[in-house]
């Protein structure tokens, strides 16, 4: 695609945006997948700014809404298939993405840090996470190719047995068929006719109707890379390569350019600023008698007086009366705006939405391509260069921001020189004293960060990071997409909700919630510092249900460092209370050097179980104390995050557990479209399939059974040598189902547990009380209703 498709593309976008603002409690549907396509595609770099900021915005802004949302609802998961519905749009294209920029942006050093782990472990000889090929010696190569070679030739030998039996067979002429009977010889070439251009049609209709329902979609097609889709990836390649070579390009023009602008206008823009500020002085001096003060660095300084149409505000300051009777006036108005929102409040107790940290970025970002890229002419830049007029407009307001600051702080020294000297004239003694100049506070709180002792000041970060490698506490994750993630969305909890029902998520929820969650927030710092803070997740599940999936799936996504404090991992490394203190510290201080990272504990609940096994030596508890230490720790400077997956999360202290663990995320059977689904992936993948196999029936089947469990009793049937006799016997249901059948399914009561604990989570809790009170209003209202009737009558 050209880059005058990609503008089309940004276009289109920017128009669902504004709609969008206008109303912006529909922001869950602005379509920021356009966004993401255009950043990853455009290759003009001033471009790429703006639409990063817009992408980053955006995400920000949907995730400030799920959080309130989740306070809305009282639930992890949020359905809002009524708008869907208006908009036309399905909740596949709905659900968010990963931008593609997370990991491509930082490619080069996640490859250098795998290819660093990799030869450590070889060089230590623990590949517990590598599969390497194993090497076959000559002899055993020779023997193979013999074996091989005998069977073709043995194959070849019955073939051409089989057939000169045949012309034996064909040699001998019976009597009765030397009388050649022409009527029964038409007849018979007619049939022959007819059978085989039966069968010919046959063919051509089943491979047309094949080839349209894989059109429309209804079938899958097998996943065979194709010579367009190659050529489709060889494009985003070179387009990449352009982006590369364009910021570099870009990044040259702007360094040129500030020191030309320096060299050229930084004196004048001074002396412009000078005469500016001084005939401000001396306009304020004549009208009201005093020497104003600049205002602070902080506040904008002289620009802040520039900015503002006239200074009436700050001549009214000049007159005592009249502020006299403003600071009466604004008590009077205060106090009267105090009572109307306490009436307010009292009437009307509803939900009340936090500013926003992006809207207004979202504004400024869409203003801006309004004023100069949508009717932008681009005829004569096809090439996409960067634009010399755009970098010398932004880089000389950069210089006069710099100018003015120490021009300003001149100034300021200027006007204390000149109130001393009017002071003088009046006779008054003394020096004047300087007012206290107010700070502007800014949005959101800042975390106050208690700095941590460093206890291996004298070690470099390769060190500790190779120690950690062999002790075996930082591991090489599985590269697993999200996408590998195989689930349908829920196309019911909508309609159940209406219903006051709670439902079960489906595992595109779950998929959604990852996202939301653990990788949008740890993939970008603006992300992280301004969205609401996730310190730890608690994804809980059956065996084989994907948790451990889910956590390579994050790691890879975003090019994480993986950090497991397993209890069976950590037993018997760094011994005694200063070895855990030790390694707690090292944990802490790599995961922020080396963050991205996640924090993995296998067995979420075992640190805080009541009881240990007697043959459990792994010392489960000793991070009882630590790990809710650890996790408090993590600020929203911090690209960190503790993952913890559990099977029986009922076993610990849930009082603890809670206080760990900031959400909780259940990931419950399939449901029959995720089942048919997998199904139909798992299996598809292979191009000697018939795609007319029912996968429906065996998605049926499997009801009760996990991911996991679908996933291995294919991996058992379809081995290298059934993928290779697929042409001449196709699969049959009944293999798969004996594969299934030596399996055990998610049983009633172990699924029963799991939602009598969910019943008993925070978020549940919170949801069963406001019920309660829902329901003592209402029958409080009754019993009024009942009293005013006996009342009347």
């Amino acid at each position: 695609m050209s880059s005058a498709t990609y503008n089309e593309l940004w276009k289109s976008a920017q128009t669902n945006l504004e709609e969008v603002l206008q109303i912006d409690t529909n922001l869950q549907n602005a379509k920021p997948q356009k966004d993401q396509l255009c950043y990853d595609q455009v290759i003009q770099p001033q471009k790429r700014i703006l639409i990063k900021q817009l992408l980053i915005s955006c995400l920000g802004r949907i995730l400030e809404l799920k959080h309130e949302l989740v306070e809305i609802d009282l639930s992890e998961y949020s359905y809002f298939d009524d708008i869907l519905i208006k908009l036309n749009v399905t909740p596949q294209e709905a659900e968010i993405r990963v931008p593609r920029f997370f990991r491509r942006e930082c490619l080069q050093e996640i490859v250098e840090k795998r290819k660093y782990i990799e030869n450590t472990l070889k060089n230590i000889g623990a590949l517990d996470e590598i599969v390497v090929p194993k090497k076959m010696t000559e002899s055993e190569a020779i023997r193979l190719i013999q074996a091989h070679e005998r069977a073709r030739q043995g194959r070849l030998r019955f073939q051409f047995m089989k057939e000169i039996r045949q012309i034996k067979d064909k040699s001998v002429i019976k009597a009765e068929a030397e009388v050649k009977d022409e009527s029964n010889e038409k007849a018979a070439v007619i049939k022959i006719q007819k059978v085989w251009r039966g069968y010919v049609t046959r063919c051509k209709i089943r491979k047309r109707r094949l080839e349209e329902m894989l059109l429309i979609g209804m079938l899958q097609p097998s996943q065979e890379i194709t010579e367009s889709a190659r050529q489709v990836e060889k494009v985003r390649e070179e387009r990449y390569e352009k982006q590369v070579k364009y910021q570099e390009l870009y990044e040259n023009l702007v360094i040129e350019a500030r020191e030309r602008i320096r060299k050229e206008k930084s004196a004048i823009i001074e002396e412009n600023i000078r005469s500016e500020v001084r005939n401000w002085v001396n306009t304020y001096f004549q009208q009201t008698g005093k020497i104003p003060d600049l205002p602070s660095a902080e506040s904008g300084g002289s620009r802040i007086i520039f900015s503002r149409q006239g200074t009436e505000s700050t001549i009214s300051k000049s007159t005592a009366v009249s502020s006299k009777e403003s600071k009466k006036s604004k008590r009077s108005k205060s106090k009267k705006d105090s009572d109307a929102e306490q009436s307010e409040e009292e009437t009307e107790q509803g939900f009340k939405s936090v500013p926003s940290n992006f809207l207004s970025e979202l504004v400024h970002g869409n203003q801006e391509y309004q004023e100069v890229w949508k009717n932008k002419d681009e005829a004569m830049n096809a090439a996409q260069l960067p634009y010399l007029d755009m970098i010398e407009n932004e880089i000389t307001k950069e210089v006069e921001n710099e100018v003015r600051i120490t021009v300003d702080q001149a100034l300021r020294d200027d006007i204390e020189a000149l109130q001393l000297a009017l002071d003088r004239d009046k006779g008054l003694k003394g020096k004047r004293t300087k007012k206290a100049q107010k700070k502007i506070r800014r949005s959101g709180k800042k975390n106050k960060k208690r700095k941590e002792k460093d206890l291996t000041p004298d070690r470099t970060i390769e060190s500790l990071f190779e120690e950690l490698l062999i002790q075996g506490i930082i591991k090489l994750h599985r590269e697993i997409p999200l996408t590998s993630f195989q689930g349908e969305k829920s196309f019911i909890n909508y309609n159940l909700r209406e219903k006051k029902k709670d439902p079960l998520p489906a595992l595109g929820d779950i998929r959604q919630l990852i996202i939301e969650y653990c990788i949008l927030p740890l993939g970008n710092n603006t992300l992280r510092e301004l969205t609401p803070l996730i310190r730890s997740v608690l994804i809980t599940g059956p065996r084989c249900s994907g948790k451990k999936m889910l956590v390579n799936a994050i790691c890879t996504e975003l090019g994480a460092t993986l950090f497991d404090i397993t209890p069976a991992n950590i037993a018997g490394k760094y011994p005694g209370k200063s070895g855990l203190i030790m390694l707690i510290h090292l944990i802490s201080k790599l995961s922020r050097l080396l963050q991205p990272s996640v924090i993995f504990m296998e067995g979420a609940e075992k640190p805080f179980v009541k009881k240990v096994s007697k043959t459990d030596k792994t010392d489960p508890k000793r991070l009882k104390k630590d790990l809710p230490k650890l996790v408090k720790s993590i600020t929203s400077e911090d690209r960190v995050i503790l993952i913890g997956t559990s099977n029986s999360p009922w076993d610990g202290d849930q009082k603890l557990l809670y206080q760990t663990y900031d959400k909780v995320i259940y990931i419950p059977r399939p449901d029959y479209g995720s089942m048919s689904l997998i199904w139909k992936d798992l299996l598809y993948k292979h191009p000697g399939i018939n795609r007319q196999f029912d996968t429906s029936v065996m998605a049926k089947i499997c009801d009760g059974f996990t991911v996991g469990t679908v996933l291995a009793s294919i991996n058992e049937v379809m081995t290298t040598k059934r993928i290779v006799q697929l042409r001449t016997h196709p699969l049959t249901h009944g293999e798969l189902i004996n594969a299934l059948s030596s399996k055990d399914p998610i049983f009633c009561e172990e699924e029963d547990t799991f939602l009598a604990w969910l019943l008993k989570t925070p978020i549940s809790r919170k949801k069963q009380r406001v019920f309660e009170l829902e329901l003592q209003k209402l029958e409080e209202a009754n019993e009024k209703l009942k009293k005013k009737g006996k009342r009347s009558s």
